[in-house]
């Protein structure tokens, strides 16, 4: 199947650059004791996976929004795709968000559009031509191998099509850049690894960087080239995956792979709580 074009922007080379680059990266909301990120580094090599891991309350979707420019740091450079995003206008941002991608969890496809008309919504907003918006559009569907769901609506679909859908979506501007939050929460085996399989197949075909936010230690060990771990705000290890989660330096990192070792037999519920109880110091 023909790979969906992804254009080339002749005044940089994009492998030239890291896809993300954070430096000092801080937020702290309105009436909150603490900061919810502090001092953050982080560098996503272009043609990458890099997962970031961490317990609940960590800052992992702060840290997401912030690189998204959904919210404004307090203070730290966050560069993206060469460009410095930091201290954007609204309408340069306007103009920079081609280069990136987003898929939320919870995907928010809007339920009264069809499948082909959520995958054409960043291309509208883009004032793309309307001839243009049907060839993308159906050059993705065929792609993600959900061509004959075009007209459907997203409740008609199975979890895994969402996804699918979403991830079409979020390459319709051909960006440089995915930021994916959660991808396989509350997925089954079979679809959770199939959408793994799509995010290698993203990266390996297009060559789209791709930042993971996650907790799912399975998927990242799998799935990524390198992790960096969050705790309570800050980065506690950084590294190569495999490095980082076979020989884990910090206590946080230790005590997720002794959850990720532990029986996983009992219910949802179940696990979440044992998840917890492993998370205490």
């Amino acid at each position: 199947m023909e790979v969906p074009s992804i254009p080339h922007d002749n005044a940089i080379s994009f492998a030239d650059v890291p896809a993300i680059l954070v430096r000092g990266l801080t937020k702290r909301f309105a009436g909150a004791t603490a900061a919810a990120l502090r001092d953050v580094d982080l560098e996503v090599p272009a043609g990458s996976i890099h997962g970031v891991l961490g317990l609940s309350g960590a800052g992992k979707s702060t840290l997401l929004r912030l690189i998204a420019r959904l919210e404004k740091p307090d203070a730290g450079q966050i560069r993206i795709a060469g460009s410095e995003w930091t201290n954007l206008s609204d309408a340069a941002l306007r103009r920079e968000r081609g280069k990136m991608g987003i898929v939320f969890q919870q995907l928010h496809l809007l339920s009264s559009r069809t499948v082909a008309a959520n995958v054409a919504l960043p291309l509208e907003l883009q004032g793309t031509p309307r001839r243009q918006i049907a060839d993308r559009v159906a050059e993705l569907l065929a792609w993600f191998g959900i061509a004959d769901k075009a007209d459907e609506f997203p409740a008609k679909l199975s979890g895994g099509q969402r996804q699918r859908v979403a991830l079409a979506r979020a390459l319709a501007t051909a960006p440089r850049v995915l930021l994916a939050d959660e991808p396989t929460s509350a997925l089954d085996p079979e679809t959770r690894a199939s959408v793994l399989s799509t995010l290698s197949k993203i990266r390996d075909r297009l060559g789209i960087s791709i930042l993971i936010i996650t907790h799912d230690l399975r998927s990242t060990a799998s799935l990524c080239d390198s992790v960096t771990i969050l705790d309570e705000g800050h980065v506690v290890e950084t590294g190569p995956a495999v490095e980082v989660l076979n020989r884990p330096s910090s206590p946080v990192t230790r005590r997720m792979m002794a959850y990720l070792q532990s029986p996983s037999v009992e219910s949802k519920a179940a696990r979440q709580l044992r998840f917890e109880e492993v998370a205490q110091p």
